[in-house]
């Protein structure tokens, strides 16, 4: 077989930019494999993309999508660590010359890990990047320990709601921001304290609440103010980890005078972020969190549908029924 189906972007703008397309599969080189895709799902920085936020670093017509649950199909000379018809799960590299809105992609193997055993590829799809970027954000830059404290912007969303299960798979003390629809859901998801951001002023509740201390570590997911506002109820020495670029000019003087380290996240590709997250998942601490399913080819529906906000967790495209 050497083509495939495609949602191919053919211009930046509105979803209705994508077109099914017959195209070539990619070339397996020595140090890849060839995955048939079973699912994808859809994450903010696509419908970013596709708008032309990053137009800079995206050739059209593209393909976009960061997130593969499948099956091996072929493997490159080199590759040793997989072997056809394991199932596998990971993110394509963001702005890659090839995404996973197709039948078929192409990775190196470095960037793969065996899927679950306890989830479906439906399941698995929703996870490679957002939970991935939790991991990242709480573990590998954020350090969040044992006992500490740390808010969460946004706990329903794709990452914020497996970033709440994380952080409690830590051990820490977890206040969450949603909806107040979203509050019994985030609850379930381990945090101790949900703030409905519309009624309630977080800063105020998280004053109240560590009498005046703050939060060890804010996970910022939203962008905005709140940077800015989430200066003001962490502690000295604490950190505050950003998922998002800042748009709007903000002070950091607070930042400066608390001593706080900040570090914005863009996340990289591994396999051993996703071999963590296999464990806590197939342990039962960490779950996907889906807010629907769509077939692939419809990929403009599901943008439109993300875009518009006030969806629970991840948006999956499914290939096929495995």
């Amino acid at each position: 077989m050497e083509s495939m189906k495609a949602a191919v972007l053919t211009a930046f703008g509105d979803a209705e930019k994508f077109e099914i397309q017959t195209v070539p599969i990619p070339t397996l080189k020595a140090n890849q494999v060839l995955v048939r895709v079973c699912a994808t799902s859809i994450n903010p920085v696509d419908y970013q993309t596709r708008r032309g936020d990053y137009k800079e670093l995206v050739r059209l017509p593209a393909i976009l999508g960061v997130d593969v649950s499948g099956v091996i199909e072929a493997i490159g000379e080199a590759v040793t660590d997989f072997k056809v018809g394991d199932n596998v799960y990971y993110s394509p590299q963001v702005f890659g010359e090839f995404g996973s809105y197709a039948q078929y992609h192409v990775a190196d193997a470095a960037i793969v890990a065996l899927k679950p055993t306890n989830l479906s590829h439906i399941e698995a799809a929703s996870l490679p990047l957002a939970g991935g970027t939790a991991w990242d954000c709480l573990v590998t830059r954020g350090n969040l320990q044992v006992g500490e404290t740390v808010l969460i912007h946004a706990g329903a969303g794709g990452v914020g709601s497996i970033a709440v299960q994380l952080a409690k798979a830590i051990g820490a003390y977890v206040f969450a921001t949603c909806s107040s629809r979203n509050g019994d859901f985030v609850t379930e998801l381990g945090a101790d304290r949900v703030i409905d951001y519309k009624n309630e002023d977080y800063i105020e509740v998280i004053r109240q609440l560590t009498n005046g201390l703050g939060v060890d570590l804010v996970l910022d997911t939203i962008g905005g103010e709140t940077i800015q506002r989430s200066l003001e109820i962490i502690r000295p020495f604490g950190r505050l980890i950003s998922i998002v670029d800042i748009a709007i000019p903000q002070s950091l003087f607070e930042a400066w005078g608390k001593n706080l380290t900040i570090h914005f996240v863009l996340s990289p590709q591994y396999r051993a972020k996703l071999e963590a997250l296999t464990k806590l998942i197939e342990r039962h601490q960490l779950r996907p969190v889906i807010d629907s399913v769509l077939s692939w080819d419809q990929v403009v529906l599901a943008h439109q549908r993300l875009e518009q906000g006030g969806t629970r967790g991840k948006i999956v495209l499914k290939f096929t029924e495995n």
